[in-house]
């Protein structure tokens, strides 16, 4: 039919005429509540973004200095984050004179990750930022 008849068509039954593949020939309109549709688009699009599964990354804090029994609570703390699926930023904060010895933290870091070999692997090495020792582990995929 001709647009000027199916404008009149929609306009007489209150709705929009919505082009829907203007490349066929003829191109395909429709007629439809355009905003009603609109609305619809974002309500799924909102729907799927509310199911989609989100990653968080919880930090755990060290020191040189952190004792082997804290050393423990924090690989028990940082298990329990990867269990539930989240990744983990493992965090060194040097202080003072600590600085100069970073391949201990380095290590206390690298020890960390093997005392959580088991549930997660190494996604970051750790690199230095000013003070601060960071690197992150990702939980393992369990099948």
């Amino acid at each position: 039919m001709s647009i000027e008849e199916a404008r009149s068509r929609a306009l007489a039954a209150g709705f929009d005429l919505v082009e829907v593949a203007p490349d066929a020939k003829p191109p395909v309109c429709r007629i439809m509540d355009y905003g009603k549709y609109l609305f619809e688009q974002q309500k799924k699009e909102r729907q799927a973004k509310a199911h989609a599964h989100r990653t968080e990354v919880k930090e755990v804090r060290l020191k040189p200095a952190t004792g082997p029994s804290d050393f423990e609570v924090k690989v028990r703390h940082a298990r329990e984050f990867l269990q539930d699926g989240h990744k983990v930023g493992v965090l060194l904060q040097f202080r003072g004179r600590e600085l100069m010895h970073r391949e201990l933290g380095v290590e206390m870091i690298q020890r960390f990750a093997a005392a959580l070999a088991d549930v997660a692997r190494l996604e970051q090495e750790p690199r230095l930022e000013g003070k601060r020792l960071h690197a992150l582990l990702a939980p393992i995929k369990q099948r």
